[in-house]
């Protein structure tokens, strides 16, 4: 089929070469020169395993071109939009990209073709932008994004699910979208046709409801905290329940990147808009709680050196989460901030974030690798879960003294102990 993916950012970028990659003809249009010139090079603008590869096949396939023309969309059956909905002053999704995109559809696009929304945006949207595209004969469906950064590739090109959202009775718009997802289909992924309100509200209340586990589980580790119980036990405990699962249920420093934080309170926002604030008010203590443990590893760090002001700090880890670059709402980049503003000297390291994290906090120090972070530290702080960290050894590292605070509850206190150290994590004894 023939294709347009409007915002080639993370969704957009690895959206449009996906489909190439499925022998679609694929368009992708950006207002951002500087990302078409490096997307049509063939240079990731994000780290996300296994994109540079997708890409670079996808564009030498010839199937795959990008553009800042909106005009060049005009031979597209299928125009997906997939511009960012960054949150608002008041909390609310500011759509600004997403009402623009559309806009230009409207003037761009081919009567009888069809526009897909997969942007995240508050219930509600998708009726008012389609009063703007059915007067000039063009379709809108949702199709609502559910991609794992670390995981992207394989949830668009094998979703545990799709989900699409069309208007009553638009058996058009199901079937193109077959088309297009049709190697998927074959394969057996469960295919959901909703109404559009419900399809907005999937992505929404999942990212929602994942915040929910998560943040129970750091509440267990508060607890845990002043009462002697270890948390990541309790977890296995109950995540052994079919009715819960483990999954999820990981207490550390919190949940942080470009979706679940300003989600969750967008969803709190537009609940309160449509006069039902009450029935997410528990969103705000989400919220809350999460933000409760960025200042909690801040306290167990001043525990430890007694004086932040002049304190050598390592902090291993900047991302959000591994396997990407992404410091959106990093709580490690909190975490980092936070000490930085009481006075401690931060060293920092990352393995894919260290240059965004440096354009957002210039004021830190940053070092290639863990060995060279900890080096003379007084206290070393595991952040973000990435696979050489999870794999350190204490015999790894040589700081001026021996404290580890874990961050993520994913080193084994025991065997740090056993060689000297003091071994703090977050709701374990």
């Amino acid at each position: 089929m023939l294709l347009s993916v409007i915002g080639c950012g993370y969704l957009g970028a690895v959206h449009a070469a996906a489909m190439a990659s499925l022998g679609h003809e694929v368009v992708g249009v950006d207002v951002d020169p500087e990302r078409v010139r490096a997307l049509s090079a063939g240079e990731p603008p994000f780290f996300e395993p296994g994109f540079e590869e997708l890409l670079r096949a996808s564009l030498d396939s010839g199937r795959l071109t990008f553009t800042t023309d909106l005009s060049a969309v005009a031979g597209s059956e299928v125009h997906f939009v997939a511009v960012g909905t960054p949150q608002g002053v008041d909390g609310a999704a500011d759509l600004t990209y997403v009402d623009a995109a559309v806009a230009g559809l409207a003037e761009h696009a081919r009567p009888g073709s069809l526009v897909v929304g997969k942007s995240t945006v508050p219930v509600g949207t998708a009726v008012r932008l389609a009063a703007h595209l059915t007067a000039r004969d063009i379709a809108l469906a949702w199709n609502p994004e559910f991609l794992r950064e670390g995981f992207a590739i394989q949830d668009t090109l094998k979703p545990d699910r799709i989900v699409y959202g069309v208007a009553d009775g638009d058996t058009s718009a199901v079937d193109r979208l077959d088309a297009v997802y049709a190697q998927a289909l074959a394969e057996g992924v469960t295919r959901l046709v909703v109404d559009l309100p419900t399809a907005e509200l999937v992505k929404v209340a999942a990212n929602a409801f994942l915040a929910t586990k998560i943040s129970f589980i750091n509440a267990m580790a508060e607890i845990a905290e002043v009462t002697g119980a270890d948390v990541t036990a309790l977890a296995d405990a109950i995540g052994h329940d079919a009715r819960i699962g483990r999954r999820f249920l990981n207490a550390g420093v919190g949940f942080g990147g470009g979706c679940l934080p300003k989600d969750i309170r967008a969803f709190a926002a537009r609940a309160e808009e449509l006069g039902v604030g009450h029935a997410v008010g528990f969103l705000r203590e989400v919220d809350a709680i999460n933000l409760r443990r960025r200042a909690r590893v801040v306290e167990l760090v001043a525990d430890a050196v007694g004086d932040l002001a002049g304190a050598r700090v390592a902090l291993l880890g900047l991302a959000f989460k591994p396997d990407s670059d992404d410091v959106r709402d990093s709580p490690a980049l909190d975490v980092a901030r936070q000490l930085r503003a009481a006075g401690a000297h931060v060293v920092a390291t990352d393995p894919a974030a260290r240059h965004g994290a440096e354009r957002l906090l210039p004021e830190l120090e940053y070092v290639v690798d863990a060995a060279t972070a900890a080096r003379g530290a007084d206290v070393v702080v595991l952040l973000t879960e990435w696979a050489e960290y999870r794999g350190l050894q204490p015999a790894d590292l040589e700081p001026a003294t021996r404290v580890m605070i874990d961050g993520r509850n994913v080193l084994d206190p025991a065997a740090w102990r056993a060689e000297g150290w003091v071994y703090r994590g977050l709701g374990r004894a």
